[in-house]
């Protein structure tokens, strides 16, 4: 946010400023589900709806798992969210006692250790690593379960890696017995193989998931969550007296979007794997030494450590004087230390101006 901010200053002063740090899609949402959305609005589909969701949105979301992934669910399993984070808040707030402890990844999404801390909980860190490609180590993890480890937090694709869980991690995470809480929500964002969710290998895991990333809804907040059974009542309980019910005529822009925005969402799949492939390439050859390649989402981390090994100074020089915004990689935790976290969901045209004002600073240092 510090880097956000003072990007926006710099364009208040006239400075023409590109911006490689939000995580957020540059294309519009799908058609189809602006105008549910502005025809529930018309018909009057502005009340409360039922706490979990409209019914129909949930079949729409329970028919959508069933056809991606072969995977069963009941409806009463899903909790639809005003966003993805209300749907942490829900899970945390039910599975997690004082002093319970949660294994996430470093690097890992900022606000994932606050969902778990603020109701009490406690973070261990699972050390990934680029060289492995950011995945899972099986050695690694066994030494960070105790008799307090509650839950694994996993994001698939990864923020920011763009890394994406193996069938064999989450095998081996489902042996141990804890929940997994799989963040789901850039599928859709895959570029090679089947996209897997952590349904397939357990029912002892949480799924969230929404319309923010794969269908450019960001400013419709709306999410959900599929939980066991055991925990739903107590999450609605949750629900229902922090949020009430998610927006209705949002809820109708969701089925829309699931049912009939196919076609516009595999567009943007195919132009982002073309920008991935521009901005790898291009970090690469301005000496960028990236060593994997990201699987899904639309990020990129990149080790600057021979630039400068305090990314958040190096996010800063860079602004100032390549006018290119990115993200400091210590914002992730300390596995990001060193590293830049660069995002394509930027035009093409933007993207090669980036990278050649990025090429132009390099050659001053």
């Amino acid at each position: 946010m510090d880097v956000l901010e003072a990007s926006q200053v710099l364009t208040r002063q006239g400075h023409d400023i590109i911006s490689f740090s939000l995580g957020e899609p540059d294309f519009d949402a799908p058609a189809e589900a602006k105008q549910a959305c502005i025809r529930a609005i018309r018909t009057n589909q502005t009340k409360y709806t039922h706490s979990q969701g409209l019914p129909e949105l949930r079949a729409a979301i329970v028919k959508d798992y069933k056809k991606k992934y072969g995977v069963f669910v009941d409806p009463e399993q899903v909790i639809v969210t005003p966003g993805t984070s209300p749907a942490f808040f829900l899970i945390f707030s039910v599975i997690l006692e004082a002093g319970d402890e949660v294994i996430l990844p470093n690097p890992h999404y900022p606000c994932d250790k606050n969902f778990v801390e603020y109701v009490g909980g406690k973070v261990r860190y699972a050390n990934l690593l680029e060289k492995n490609g950011f995945h899972w180590d099986p050695k690694d993890v066994k030494k960070l379960l105790n008799r307090r480890t509650k839950a694994f937090f996993v994001t698939s694709p990864a923020n920011p890696t763009g890394a994406v869980v193996l069938p064999e991690e989450y095998r081996f995470m489902a042996k141990t017995g804890k929940v997994i809480v799989s963040d789901e929500i850039y599928h859709g964002l895959t570029y090679a193989g089947r996209e897997h969710t952590v349904l397939e290998f357990t029912k002892n895991a949480f799924v969230v998931n929404g319309f923010s990333k794969a269908y450019a809804m960001t400013g419709f907040r709306l999410g959900y969550v599929i939980a066991p059974k055991k925990y739903v009542r107590a999450m609605q309980k949750v629900q229902q007296n922090f949020y009430i019910s998610t927006n209705s005529f949002v809820q109708v822009a969701g089925i829309a979007a699931l049912e009939k925005s196919q076609a516009y969402t595999a567009h943007m799949r195919d132009e982002y794997r073309k920008r991935r492939e521009l901005m790898l390439t291009g970090l690469k050859k301005i000496g960028f030494p990236i060593s994997y390649t990201p699987e899904g989402a639309f990020y990129i981390m990149a080790n600057a450590k021979h630039i400068d090994k305090n990314s958040f100074r190096l996010a800063f020089a860079i602004l100032e004087k390549a006018h290119v915004a990115v993200t400091p990689g210590i914002d992730f935790g300390s596995g990001g230390e060193g590293y830049l976290r660069f995002s394509y969901a930027v035009k093409p045209a933007k993207i090669k101006e980036g990278l050649r004002r990025l090429e132009q600073y390099l050659k001053s240092c």
